[in-house]
Protein backbone atom coordinates (compact mmCIF):
# COMPACT_ATOMS: atom_id res chain seq x y z
CA UNK A 1 0.00 0.00 0.00
CA UNK A 2 2.94 1.94 1.05
CA UNK A 3 4.75 1.77 -1.94
CA UNK A 4 1.62 2.35 -4.02
CA UNK A 5 1.09 5.73 -2.31
CA UNK A 6 4.72 6.08 -2.88
CA UNK A 7 4.64 5.69 -6.95
CA UNK A 8 1.58 7.63 -7.33
CA UNK A 9 3.46 10.49 -5.34
CA UNK A 10 6.15 10.57 -7.98
CA UNK A 11 3.91 11.50 -10.22
CA UNK A 12 2.67 14.74 -8.40
CA UNK A 13 3.99 18.06 -9.44
CA UNK A 14 7.05 19.23 -7.19
CA UNK A 15 4.41 21.70 -5.29
CA UNK A 16 1.55 19.33 -5.22
CA UNK A 17 4.51 17.20 -3.35
CA UNK A 18 5.40 20.35 -1.15
CA UNK A 19 1.99 20.56 0.06
CA UNK A 20 1.09 16.75 0.66
CA UNK A 21 4.80 16.78 2.31
CA UNK A 22 3.84 19.93 4.68
CA UNK A 23 0.43 19.01 5.54
CA UNK A 24 1.45 15.16 6.33
CA UNK A 25 4.85 16.39 8.67
CA UNK A 26 3.08 18.95 9.96
CA UNK A 27 0.36 16.12 11.70
CA UNK A 28 3.61 13.87 12.42
CA UNK A 29 5.26 16.81 14.64
CA UNK A 30 1.78 17.31 16.44
CA UNK A 31 1.45 13.93 17.04
CA UNK A 32 4.84 13.74 18.26
CA UNK A 33 4.63 16.94 20.71
CA UNK A 34 1.26 15.20 22.18
CA UNK A 35 3.06 11.75 22.56
CA UNK A 36 6.03 13.71 24.36
CA UNK A 37 3.78 15.90 26.60
CA UNK A 38 1.75 13.28 27.46
CA UNK A 39 4.67 11.06 29.31
CA UNK A 40 6.26 14.18 30.42
CA UNK A 41 5.29 12.87 33.91
CA UNK A 42 7.38 9.83 33.52
CA UNK A 43 10.30 11.45 32.26
CA UNK A 44 10.05 13.70 35.40
CA UNK A 45 10.46 10.69 37.45
CA UNK A 46 13.60 9.84 35.43
CA UNK A 47 14.75 13.15 35.70
CA UNK A 48 14.37 12.66 39.66
CA UNK A 49 17.04 10.65 39.47
CA UNK A 50 19.48 13.49 39.16
CA UNK A 51 21.60 14.76 41.43
CA UNK A 52 20.79 18.96 41.84
CA UNK A 53 17.18 18.02 40.31
CA UNK A 54 15.44 16.16 43.24
CA UNK A 55 12.76 18.17 44.31
CA UNK A 56 11.86 19.03 48.27
CA UNK A 57 8.76 17.03 48.11
CA UNK A 58 10.26 14.08 48.12
CA UNK A 59 12.31 14.50 51.04
CA UNK A 60 10.84 12.84 54.19
CA UNK A 61 13.76 14.55 56.30
CA UNK A 62 11.87 17.84 55.35
CA UNK A 63 8.46 16.55 56.45
CA UNK A 64 9.68 15.06 59.69
CA UNK A 65 11.55 18.23 60.44
CA UNK A 66 7.91 20.31 59.81
CA UNK A 67 6.00 18.37 62.44
CA UNK A 68 8.85 18.31 64.79
CA UNK A 69 9.01 21.97 64.47
CA UNK A 70 5.61 22.92 64.60
CA UNK A 71 4.96 21.71 68.12
CA UNK A 72 7.69 24.66 69.13
CA UNK A 73 5.58 27.35 67.54
CA UNK A 74 2.32 29.01 69.08
CA UNK A 75 -0.15 29.61 66.19
CA UNK A 76 -1.25 33.62 65.15
CA UNK A 77 -4.73 34.36 66.74
CA UNK A 78 -4.97 36.00 62.55
CA UNK A 79 -3.26 37.43 60.31
CA UNK A 80 -3.56 40.81 62.15
CA UNK A 81 -1.41 39.09 65.00
CA UNK A 82 1.95 40.85 63.62
CA UNK A 83 4.10 39.58 66.77
CA UNK A 84 2.67 36.13 66.30
CA UNK A 85 3.35 35.85 62.92
CA UNK A 86 7.03 37.40 63.32
CA UNK A 87 7.43 34.52 65.88
CA UNK A 88 6.50 32.05 63.87
CA UNK A 89 8.36 32.89 60.57
CA UNK A 90 11.62 30.49 61.65
CA UNK A 91 8.76 27.80 60.58
CA UNK A 92 7.53 28.75 57.86
CA UNK A 93 11.03 29.65 56.21
CA UNK A 94 12.17 25.83 56.23
CA UNK A 95 11.38 25.30 52.96
CA UNK A 96 13.71 26.33 50.15
CA UNK A 97 13.23 29.39 47.45
CA UNK A 98 10.65 26.83 45.51
CA UNK A 99 8.46 26.09 48.77
CA UNK A 100 6.06 28.17 50.12
CA UNK A 101 4.30 27.15 53.33
CA UNK A 102 0.97 28.55 54.60
CA UNK A 103 -1.39 28.22 58.00
CA UNK A 104 -5.21 28.30 57.90
CA UNK A 105 -7.78 28.36 60.72
CA UNK A 106 -8.31 24.42 61.16
CA UNK A 107 -11.73 25.61 61.69
CA UNK A 108 -12.96 28.45 59.34
CA UNK A 109 -10.38 27.84 56.50
CA UNK A 110 -8.94 31.39 57.09
CA UNK A 111 -5.59 32.64 55.90
CA UNK A 112 -3.66 33.19 59.02
CA UNK A 113 -0.07 33.50 58.12
CA UNK A 114 2.67 32.39 55.31
CA UNK A 115 5.70 32.96 53.08
CA UNK A 116 5.63 32.96 49.63
CA UNK A 117 8.45 30.89 47.93
CA UNK A 118 11.69 33.25 47.14
CA UNK A 119 11.62 32.42 43.83
CA UNK A 120 8.81 33.90 42.89
CA UNK A 121 10.39 37.14 43.90
CA UNK A 122 12.37 36.72 40.74
CA UNK A 123 10.78 39.09 37.69
CA UNK A 124 12.23 36.81 35.02
CA UNK A 125 11.24 33.81 37.01
CA UNK A 126 7.70 34.84 37.59
CA UNK A 127 6.53 36.04 33.90
CA UNK A 128 8.05 32.59 32.76
CA UNK A 129 5.77 31.20 35.40
CA UNK A 130 2.81 33.00 34.70
CA UNK A 131 3.06 32.20 30.70
CA UNK A 132 3.27 28.26 31.83
CA UNK A 133 0.81 28.79 34.01
CA UNK A 134 -1.45 30.06 31.21
CA UNK A 135 -0.13 26.83 28.66
CA UNK A 136 -0.38 24.44 31.07
CA UNK A 137 -2.86 25.33 33.38
CA UNK A 138 -0.64 25.57 36.46
CA UNK A 139 0.90 22.14 36.12
CA UNK A 140 4.19 23.19 37.56
CA UNK A 141 2.59 23.91 41.21
CA UNK A 142 2.66 21.17 43.43
CA UNK A 143 0.08 21.24 46.48
CA UNK A 144 0.04 19.03 49.78
CA UNK A 145 -2.13 20.27 52.60
CA UNK A 146 -2.92 18.85 56.36
CA UNK A 147 -3.63 19.08 59.43
CA UNK A 148 -0.50 19.72 62.06
CA UNK A 149 -0.17 20.35 65.74
CA UNK A 150 1.42 23.15 67.03
CA UNK A 151 1.94 24.34 70.54
CA UNK A 152 -0.98 26.15 71.01
CA UNK A 153 -3.31 23.44 69.35
CA UNK A 154 -3.94 22.10 65.64
CA UNK A 155 -4.47 24.15 62.35
CA UNK A 156 -4.18 23.91 58.65
CA UNK A 157 -0.76 23.59 56.90
CA UNK A 158 -0.49 23.54 53.29
CA UNK A 159 2.74 23.44 51.25
CA UNK A 160 3.29 24.62 47.61
CA UNK A 161 6.36 23.46 45.91
CA UNK A 162 7.33 24.86 42.70
CA UNK A 163 10.16 22.92 41.63
CA UNK A 164 8.19 21.33 39.16
CA UNK A 165 8.44 24.92 36.83
CA UNK A 166 12.55 23.60 36.40
CA UNK A 167 11.53 20.92 34.38
CA UNK A 168 7.58 21.58 33.07
CA UNK A 169 8.41 24.47 31.13
CA UNK A 170 12.05 23.53 29.81
CA UNK A 171 10.06 20.46 28.70
CA UNK A 172 7.41 22.79 27.03
CA UNK A 173 10.30 24.58 25.21
CA UNK A 174 12.01 21.21 23.69
CA UNK A 175 8.98 19.28 22.90
CA UNK A 176 8.57 22.30 20.67
CA UNK A 177 11.90 22.44 19.52
CA UNK A 178 12.14 18.46 18.70
CA UNK A 179 8.79 18.66 16.55
CA UNK A 180 9.69 22.43 14.84
CA UNK A 181 12.82 20.37 14.12
CA UNK A 182 10.92 17.10 12.54
CA UNK A 183 8.70 19.67 10.69
CA UNK A 184 11.22 21.57 8.92
CA UNK A 185 14.05 18.75 9.59
CA UNK A 186 12.03 17.19 6.69
CA UNK A 187 10.57 19.76 4.61
CA UNK A 188 14.77 20.87 3.84
CA UNK A 189 15.38 17.56 3.26
CA UNK A 190 13.10 17.52 0.35
CA UNK A 191 14.27 20.48 -0.95
CA UNK A 192 17.82 19.77 -0.92
CA UNK A 193 17.03 16.38 -2.36
CA UNK A 194 14.88 18.38 -5.42
CA UNK A 195 18.32 21.01 -5.65
CA UNK A 196 20.86 18.07 -5.82
CA UNK A 197 18.60 16.56 -8.69
CA UNK A 198 19.08 20.22 -10.57
CA UNK A 199 22.38 20.15 -9.72
CA UNK A 200 22.90 16.48 -11.32
CA UNK A 201 20.73 17.98 -14.03
CA UNK A 202 23.33 20.55 -14.81
CA UNK A 203 25.77 18.50 -14.48
CA UNK A 204 24.16 16.44 -17.10
CA UNK A 205 24.08 19.38 -19.63
CA UNK A 206 27.64 19.90 -18.99
CA UNK A 207 28.46 16.63 -19.58
CA UNK A 208 26.83 16.34 -22.85
CA UNK A 209 28.26 19.92 -23.71
CA UNK A 210 31.90 18.61 -23.61
CA UNK A 211 30.95 15.69 -26.08
CA UNK A 212 30.00 12.74 -24.11
CA UNK A 213 26.59 11.61 -25.50
CA UNK A 214 27.30 7.65 -24.17
CA UNK A 215 26.33 7.59 -20.65
CA UNK A 216 21.94 7.89 -20.43
CA UNK A 217 20.76 10.87 -18.19
CA UNK A 218 19.57 8.83 -14.48
CA UNK A 219 15.39 8.55 -13.90
CA UNK A 220 14.33 11.39 -11.41
CA UNK A 221 10.79 10.75 -11.02
CA UNK A 222 7.76 11.53 -13.15
CA UNK A 223 7.61 15.14 -11.69
CA UNK A 224 8.71 18.58 -13.48
CA UNK A 225 12.42 17.38 -12.76
CA UNK A 226 11.81 14.21 -13.94
CA UNK A 227 10.36 14.55 -16.92
CA UNK A 228 13.46 17.36 -17.92
CA UNK A 229 15.54 14.53 -17.14
CA UNK A 230 13.21 11.92 -19.05
CA UNK A 231 13.45 15.00 -22.26
CA UNK A 232 17.59 15.51 -21.74
CA UNK A 233 17.83 11.71 -21.91
CA UNK A 234 15.87 11.80 -25.28
CA UNK A 235 18.15 14.85 -26.38
CA UNK A 236 20.66 12.94 -25.81
CA UNK A 237 19.74 10.11 -27.16
CA UNK A 238 18.57 11.94 -30.67
CA UNK A 239 21.53 13.42 -31.19
CA UNK A 240 23.92 10.38 -30.73
CA UNK A 241 21.92 8.93 -33.31
CA UNK A 242 22.10 11.95 -35.34
CA UNK A 243 25.93 12.08 -34.79
CA UNK A 244 25.78 8.16 -35.71
CA UNK A 245 23.97 8.67 -38.92
CA UNK A 246 26.12 12.04 -40.15
CA UNK A 247 29.35 9.99 -39.25
CA UNK A 248 27.74 6.99 -41.72
CA UNK A 249 26.65 9.53 -44.39
CA UNK A 250 30.25 10.98 -44.80
CA UNK A 251 31.40 7.47 -44.52
CA UNK A 252 29.06 6.24 -47.71
CA UNK A 253 29.65 9.69 -49.35
CA UNK A 254 33.65 8.49 -49.63
CA UNK A 255 32.94 5.36 -50.16
CA UNK A 256 30.19 6.14 -52.85
CA UNK A 257 32.97 9.25 -54.58
CA UNK A 258 35.68 6.19 -53.90
CA UNK A 259 33.74 3.69 -56.19
CA UNK A 260 32.66 5.82 -58.39
CA UNK A 261 36.23 7.75 -59.14
CA UNK A 262 37.10 3.74 -59.18
CA UNK A 263 34.21 2.56 -61.56
CA UNK A 264 34.09 6.01 -63.94
CA UNK A 265 38.33 5.40 -64.24
CA UNK A 266 37.68 2.16 -66.47
CA UNK A 267 35.18 2.95 -68.59
CA UNK A 268 36.55 6.77 -70.12
CA UNK A 269 40.15 4.82 -70.06
CA UNK A 270 37.98 2.06 -72.45
CA UNK A 271 36.35 5.29 -74.40
CA UNK A 272 39.28 7.11 -74.84
CA UNK A 273 41.14 3.86 -76.21
CA UNK A 274 38.05 3.45 -78.43
CA UNK A 275 38.22 7.60 -80.02
CA UNK A 276 42.14 7.76 -80.48
CA UNK A 277 41.38 4.21 -82.75
CA UNK A 278 38.75 6.24 -84.23
CA UNK A 279 41.17 9.35 -85.02
CA UNK A 280 43.76 7.59 -86.22
CA UNK A 281 41.57 5.47 -88.57
CA UNK A 282 42.57 2.04 -88.24
CA UNK A 283 40.41 -0.51 -88.62
CA UNK A 284 37.75 1.05 -90.49
CA UNK A 285 35.70 -1.68 -90.73
CA UNK A 286 35.29 -2.08 -86.78
CA UNK A 287 34.00 2.03 -87.19
CA UNK A 288 30.36 1.15 -86.45
CA UNK A 289 31.56 -1.13 -83.90
CA UNK A 290 33.73 0.96 -81.87
CA UNK A 291 31.00 3.49 -82.67
CA UNK A 292 28.69 1.50 -80.53
CA UNK A 293 30.94 0.52 -78.02
CA UNK A 294 32.04 3.83 -77.27
CA UNK A 295 27.79 4.56 -76.89
CA UNK A 296 27.42 2.15 -74.51
CA UNK A 297 30.48 3.26 -72.48
CA UNK A 298 29.06 7.09 -72.00
CA UNK A 299 25.69 5.60 -71.05
CA UNK A 300 27.63 3.34 -68.17
CA UNK A 301 29.16 6.44 -67.33
CA UNK A 302 25.90 8.20 -67.08
CA UNK A 303 24.02 5.80 -65.30
CA UNK A 304 26.81 6.35 -62.67
CA UNK A 305 26.50 10.12 -62.79
CA UNK A 306 22.88 9.42 -62.24
CA UNK A 307 23.40 7.49 -59.46
CA UNK A 308 25.67 10.23 -57.87
CA UNK A 309 23.22 13.21 -58.20
CA UNK A 310 20.34 10.83 -56.73
CA UNK A 311 22.35 10.04 -53.48
CA UNK A 312 23.33 13.74 -53.30
CA UNK A 313 19.89 14.69 -53.49
CA UNK A 314 18.72 12.24 -51.13
CA UNK A 315 21.39 13.52 -48.13
CA UNK A 316 21.93 17.26 -49.31
CA UNK A 317 19.47 19.64 -48.29
CA UNK A 318 17.00 21.47 -51.08
CA UNK A 319 15.40 24.24 -51.87
CA UNK A 320 11.72 23.90 -50.88
CA UNK A 321 9.71 22.97 -53.67
CA UNK A 322 7.52 25.64 -55.65
CA UNK A 323 3.91 24.04 -54.74
CA UNK A 324 0.95 25.10 -56.71
CA UNK A 325 -1.93 23.86 -58.65
CA UNK A 326 -1.41 21.07 -61.10
CA UNK A 327 -3.96 19.45 -63.22
CA UNK A 328 -4.17 16.06 -63.10
CA UNK A 329 -3.65 16.07 -67.06
CA UNK A 330 0.32 16.18 -65.97
CA UNK A 331 0.40 13.19 -64.15
CA UNK A 332 -1.04 11.23 -67.53
CA UNK A 333 1.34 13.19 -70.15
CA UNK A 334 4.04 12.09 -67.70
CA UNK A 335 2.88 8.87 -67.30
CA UNK A 336 2.63 8.51 -71.22
CA UNK A 337 5.54 9.85 -71.88
CA UNK A 338 7.60 7.31 -69.83
CA UNK A 339 5.14 4.45 -70.92
CA UNK A 340 5.98 4.53 -74.22
CA UNK A 341 9.74 4.29 -73.87
CA UNK A 342 9.74 1.50 -71.27
CA UNK A 343 7.68 0.11 -74.78
CA UNK A 344 10.50 0.39 -77.13
CA UNK A 345 12.71 -1.16 -74.41
CA UNK A 346 10.21 -4.22 -74.41
CA UNK A 347 7.75 -3.30 -71.29
CA UNK A 348 4.22 -3.89 -71.42
CA UNK A 349 2.80 -1.14 -69.09
CA UNK A 350 -0.99 -1.58 -68.72
CA UNK A 351 -2.67 1.46 -68.05
CA UNK A 352 -5.80 1.95 -65.68
CA UNK A 353 -7.39 6.08 -65.39
CA UNK A 354 -10.22 7.83 -66.46
CA UNK A 355 -10.57 11.40 -67.45
CA UNK A 356 -11.61 13.25 -64.78
CA UNK A 357 -10.32 17.24 -64.57
CA UNK A 358 -9.18 17.74 -60.97
CA UNK A 359 -6.24 19.21 -59.26
CA UNK A 360 -3.17 19.02 -57.05
CA UNK A 361 -0.82 21.09 -55.33
CA UNK A 362 2.63 19.73 -56.26
CA UNK A 363 5.58 20.89 -58.33
CA UNK A 364 5.90 19.99 -61.97
CA UNK A 365 9.56 19.81 -61.16
CA UNK A 366 9.87 17.32 -58.67
CA UNK A 367 6.75 15.49 -59.88
CA UNK A 368 8.84 14.60 -63.05
CA UNK A 369 11.90 13.95 -61.45
CA UNK A 370 9.19 11.43 -59.21
CA UNK A 371 8.29 10.04 -62.20
CA UNK A 372 11.87 9.52 -64.17
CA UNK A 373 12.64 7.15 -60.79
CA UNK A 374 10.49 5.26 -60.66
CA UNK A 375 10.60 4.41 -64.52
CA UNK A 376 14.13 4.18 -64.54
CA UNK A 377 13.49 1.43 -61.73
CA UNK A 378 11.57 -0.78 -63.83
CA UNK A 379 14.34 -0.25 -66.86
CA UNK A 380 16.70 -1.62 -64.77
CA UNK A 381 15.11 -3.89 -62.25
CA UNK A 382 11.87 -5.07 -63.80
CA UNK A 383 11.24 -7.98 -65.61
CA UNK A 384 9.99 -7.76 -68.98
CA UNK A 385 7.84 -10.89 -68.84
CA UNK A 386 5.58 -9.66 -66.06
CA UNK A 387 3.05 -6.53 -67.15
CA UNK A 388 3.68 -3.12 -65.46
CA UNK A 389 0.36 -1.79 -63.89
CA UNK A 390 -0.28 1.54 -62.99
CA UNK A 391 -3.56 2.59 -61.85
CA UNK A 392 -4.77 5.99 -60.44
CA UNK A 393 -7.56 6.70 -57.82
CA UNK A 394 -9.37 9.44 -56.19
CA UNK A 395 -10.11 9.64 -52.37
CA UNK A 396 -12.19 12.78 -50.71
CA UNK A 397 -8.47 14.82 -50.15
CA UNK A 398 -6.34 12.62 -51.99
CA UNK A 399 -5.13 11.46 -55.41
CA UNK A 400 -3.48 8.04 -55.46
CA UNK A 401 -1.16 6.18 -57.71
CA UNK A 402 0.17 2.66 -57.72
CA UNK A 403 2.89 0.78 -59.78
CA UNK A 404 3.47 -2.23 -59.87
CA UNK A 405 5.77 -4.51 -62.02
CA UNK A 406 8.43 -7.87 -61.46
CA UNK A 407 11.27 -8.15 -60.26
CA UNK A 408 14.28 -9.22 -62.72
CA UNK A 409 15.97 -12.43 -61.91
CA UNK A 410 19.14 -11.67 -63.30
CA UNK A 411 21.18 -8.54 -62.22
CA UNK A 412 22.72 -5.76 -64.65
CA UNK A 413 25.97 -5.64 -63.21
CA UNK A 414 25.05 -2.08 -61.52
CA UNK A 415 23.74 -2.98 -57.61
CA UNK A 416 20.77 -1.64 -56.35
CA UNK A 417 21.39 1.08 -53.49
CA UNK A 418 17.72 2.02 -53.49
CA UNK A 419 19.22 5.77 -53.50
CA UNK A 420 16.07 5.95 -56.40
CA UNK A 421 13.22 5.10 -53.43
CA UNK A 422 15.18 6.95 -51.26
CA UNK A 423 15.25 10.48 -53.39
CA UNK A 424 11.53 9.24 -54.24
CA UNK A 425 9.86 9.14 -50.70
CA UNK A 426 12.29 12.41 -49.58
CA UNK A 427 10.64 14.54 -52.79
CA UNK A 428 6.85 13.04 -51.94
CA UNK A 429 7.88 14.84 -48.27
CA UNK A 430 8.44 17.78 -49.47
CA UNK A 431 5.17 18.02 -51.46
CA UNK A 432 3.26 16.90 -48.80
CA UNK A 433 2.75 13.68 -49.63
CA UNK A 434 2.98 10.32 -48.74
CA UNK A 435 5.16 7.35 -50.34
CA UNK A 436 5.44 3.83 -49.34
CA UNK A 437 7.11 0.75 -51.06
CA UNK A 438 6.81 -3.43 -50.68
CA UNK A 439 8.56 -6.28 -52.23
CA UNK A 440 6.67 -9.20 -51.96
CA UNK A 441 6.50 -12.61 -54.20
CA UNK A 442 8.79 -11.27 -56.73
CA UNK A 443 6.66 -8.58 -57.26
CA UNK A 444 7.43 -4.60 -56.57
CA UNK A 445 4.80 -2.32 -55.76
CA UNK A 446 4.63 1.79 -55.08
CA UNK A 447 2.11 3.88 -53.56
CA UNK A 448 1.95 7.07 -53.82
CA UNK A 449 -0.23 10.13 -52.24
CA UNK A 450 -1.01 13.74 -53.47
CA UNK A 451 -3.10 16.28 -51.64
CA UNK A 452 -5.64 17.34 -53.87
CA UNK A 453 -7.07 20.98 -53.99
CA UNK A 454 -10.22 22.12 -52.76
CA UNK A 455 -11.04 23.04 -56.49
CA UNK A 456 -9.73 19.85 -57.45
CA UNK A 457 -12.29 17.82 -54.98
CA UNK A 458 -15.47 18.58 -57.44
CA UNK A 459 -16.15 15.78 -59.79
CA UNK A 460 -16.20 17.26 -63.09
CA UNK A 461 -15.85 14.92 -65.69
CA UNK A 462 -15.17 15.86 -69.26
CA UNK A 463 -13.95 13.88 -72.46
CA UNK A 464 -10.48 13.19 -73.14
CA UNK A 465 -9.20 12.15 -76.34
CA UNK A 466 -6.75 9.35 -75.63
CA UNK A 467 -7.00 5.56 -76.10
CA UNK A 468 -6.05 5.01 -72.33
CA UNK A 469 -8.74 4.66 -69.64
CA UNK A 470 -9.11 4.44 -66.07
CA UNK A 471 -9.40 6.72 -63.02
CA UNK A 472 -6.69 9.70 -63.26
Amino acid sequence: MIKKVQTKAKGWKIHTQLMGLILLTGLASILLFEVLWLNKWDIYEYVQQVPGFRDMSQDEDFWEKLRTEAANYNIPSSEDDKEGIKKIQPFLSQGDKYTGIYIYNLKEGTYVAGKFPSVLNNAAFSTFFDMGYQLTGGEGEETYEFPMKFKNGYATVMVWFYHRVRFIYPYCIFCLTVSIGLFFGVILFFIKKKMNMVASLKDEILRMAAGNLRDSVPEMGQDEIGIIAEELDNLRTALQDTLVREKESRRANQDLITAMSHDLRTPLTILNGYLEVLRLNRNPEMHEEYLNRCLQKTSDIREMTDRMFEYALVFEEVDDPKVKEIPIEYFRDCINEHSDFIKLAGFQPELDYTNVERWITGDKGMIKRIFSNLFSNILKYGDKSVPVNIKGCFTKTTYILTMSNGIKQQSTGVESNHIGLMSVEKMMQQLGGKSSFSEENGLFSVRLEFHLTAYGRVDRPETYAGNNAGII
